[in-house]
């Protein structure tokens, strides 16, 4: 029987699922990442998490894994760049990898990992179901990234960040990003910096966003927070549609859960900025819940096993 095994490496938490011949969860663990150990101690977390599951489902270990990431690798240096859990970068993460797990490894960018369960098995399954169109996945989390699918293939690009909008300008002079910037669309509409907006708004009281959302009527920071949301992901947003004129862009991660991103109010701020007079595409909540990420990993490695 036919198995595909898939990590999700995550800032928090490593989530590990081992798929069968039909693409179901025959196992799903999950265990902290403890990033503040260092490089070498998130390689042994994953190597852990592995053992577990193999010993979960009572399975040798993999021959292949997919592990989705944070960040991208370098096409011409094989080193991993651009992710949110710093010690990763500049690190030969697949051969490391591959070399620790005696397996061959896929590498891919948690966004992408994302856009790809998604596209083929969530939200965009009908719109895809052809094996044409393209999907853009996106996170709005702890970080904001993005993911292109064409078809059935995650599109990487010439330098391999195809669908980072994340670090697009959004607010000139802006607050300083981790990549060195200011003012990218990370900062902005990530769930840490719309906290931080309000504890800024409300004179020093803090509010998880879920809470913000749901006082946005009656809390005055907590409604202003919400509209610059709602007003920045719409300039964010429609800059990518009017370039790369998505079929449906499917919005994952701890923000997507906000009401207000699927109201009109939300349409019309990215009608607004949009080269086209209406919006008339879907934007949609993932449908795999917060194993979409887990899932695209180990449908890497379909056709490899």
């Amino acid at each position: 029987m036919a198995q595909y095994w898939g990590i999700d490496l995550g800032g928090t938490k490593i989530e590990g699922v081992v798929l069968d011949e039909s693409k179901k969860p025959l196992v799903r663990l999950r265990i902290p990442t403890e990033a503040s150990g260092g490089y070498p101690h998130i390689l042994s977390r994953v190597q852990k998490l592995l053992q577990m599951m193999a010993d979960e489902c009572g399975f040798t270990l993999p021959s292949v894994v997919g592990i989705g990431t944070p960040g991208r690798i370098d096409v011409n240096t094989g080193l991993l760049k651009n992710s949110n859990t710093v010690c990763l970068n500049g690190k030969p993460v697949q051969v490391d990898f591959q070399e620790l797990l005696r397996a061959e490894v896929v590498i891919e960018n948690d966004a992408n990992s994302f856009a790809l369960a998604e596209s083929l098995f969530g939200a965009g399954r009908k719109t895809m179901r052809q094996g044409t169109g393209i999907a853009f996945g996106i996170i709005l989390g702890t970080g904001v990234g993005g993911g292109i699918v064409c078809g059935e293939t995650v599109v990487h690009g010439a330098h391999g960040i195809a669908g980072e909008w994340g670090h697009n300008e959004l607010l000139p002079d802006g607050e300083l990003c981790y990549c060195g910037r200011k003012g990218c669309v990370e900062t902005v509409l990530s769930g840490p910096a719309l906290e931080r907006f309000y504890t800024i708004r409300s004179g020093g009281m803090w509010k998880s966003l879920k809470e913000i959302a749901a006082t946005a009527e009656a809390d005055q920071a907590a409604g202003e927070t919400i509209e610059r949301l709602l007003k920045g992901f719409g300039k964010a947003i429609a800059q990518v549609i009017n370039i790369l004129d998505p079929h449906i862009i499917i919005v994952g991660g701890g923000v997507s859960n906000v009401e207000a991103l699927y109201s009109p109010v939300a349409r019309r701020e990215i009608e607004r900025h949009l080269f086209n007079g209406t919006l008339d595409i879907p934007v949609v909540r993932p449908q795999l819940g917060d194993s979409a990420g887990v899932i695209g990993a180990a449908l890497l490695t379909v056709g490899t096993c």
